[in-house]
């Protein structure tokens, strides 16, 4: 279980990556496989990239890629996405308390898990009119 509070330093590097996707509103499970790379900017700053396979039951899998900037300041990491806009941010340390996104009308709610570090989660639920779905995003040092 982590203890202290990590770091910028920490975090960077090449992880892999699984993450169960549970759609409720669609009635399907997904999985996406892949990697992240965490690649420091400047003093502060780490651009998040993850690319990988997403497979829905029997269809055909997808490339799939996402981008995101890291911002660490003490005690907390801010992701915004890559045009600016804020997303969440979290407090680096055990099981962080649960951020909260509002998209228009539905809700993305993340808890980040660092307790087992250096295997750590993200466990979103997102809710709302257009959506209802779960993610488990799982990451181990590559």
């Amino acid at each position: 279980m982590t203890e202290t509070m990590l770091t910028r330093a920490d975090f960077l590097g090449d992880w892999r990556l699984l993450r169960q996707i549970d759609d409720r509103l669609a009635g399907c499970k997904g999985v996406f496989e892949g990697t992240a790379r965490i690649t420091g900017v400047g003093a502060r700053d780490a651009t998040y990239a993850e690319a990988g396979l997403l497979r829905f039951g029997d269809a055909a899998p997808l490339r799939a890629e996402r981008r995101y900037l890291w911002t660490f300041a003490p005690h907390r990491i801010a992701i915004t996405f890559v045009d600016g806009r804020d997303f969440v941010a979290f407090r680096p340390l055990g099981r962080a308390a649960e951020a909260v996104h509002q998209c228009g009308a539905d809700t993305y709610r993340v808890i980040h898990d660092l307790t087992d570090w250096p295997c750590w989660q993200a466990i979103w639920t997102v809710t709302g009119p257009r959506k209802d779905y779960g993610l488990r995003s799982v990451y181990h040092r590559a």
